[in-house]
């Protein structure tokens, strides 16, 4: 793979994740090796990494994500309440929703699941803005998901546990300064194709000096 066909089919994988094949610890200590590549705001490198293959801790964090899940497809808008009139843009988020029922029905299912976190002083977030924070841990997040589609591995960037996220603490036996990231569904992905999403033309959404 060339680095822009890496970086333009990196996709969310949810149904082609096999769910039956192991995946193993070095490859994905592998891919982490290569996360820990990211910038980190001061070099401070306070993040961590929890690697979870136990069934029954797989268990108990898919349930808390299946909560959290459910709350969200409850209340959250329909495809055409979100995009009125646009029925292609309708048709994709159609299948955004089957392909995300489907990893919430299998989450526990999945060989690997990678929760990215990151040390905070007291453990409380600062009231404003975070970006300093998150930024030194999210660019490793899309590190290690890159470093994974280039080993052969499909990943999915997901939140929804954080709903519950001390519960998920419990779970992971975390201090009480260790914040929690997204959980990472991590498998080999069926199939052999990937190919870049549509997305908005760059002339949506590019601004030059101001607004």
């Amino acid at each position: 793979m060339t680095p822009e066909e890496l970086l333009t089919t990196t996709r969310t994988v949810r149904k082609r994740l096999d769910l039956t094949r192991p995946v193993p610890a070095e490859l994905v200590e592998r891919a982490l090796t290569i996360a820990l590549q990211a910038p980190t705001g001061s070099n401070s490198q306070g993040w961590h990494w929890i690697v979870v293959t136990d069934a029954g801790q797989k268990a108990s964090l898919a349930e808390l994500y299946r909560r959290s899940y459910r709350a969200y497809r409850e209340h959250g808008q329909s495809p055409e309440e979100r995009y009125p009139g646009d029925a292609e843009r309708v048709a994709v988020q159609h299948r955004v929703r089957s392909s995300s029922d489907h990893l919430a029905e299998h989450m526990q299912d999945v060989p690997v699941l990678v929760v990215p976190a990151i040390t905070v002083p007291g453990g409380e977030l600062a009231a404003g803005n975070q970006a300093g924070l998150w930024g030194s841990i999210l660019p490793a997040v899309w590190n290690y998901m890159l470093a994974a589609r280039l080993f052969g591995l499909g990943t999915a960037y997901t939140t929804l546990h954080l709903a519950f996220e001390k519960e998920a603490a419990e779970v992971l036996g975390l201090p009480d300064d260790i914040r929690q990231a997204a959980l990472i569904p991590t498998a080999y992905y069926t199939g052999s194709t990937f190919k870049p999403a549509p997305r908005q033309p760059l002339a949506e959404v590019l601004h030059h000096d101001r607004w």
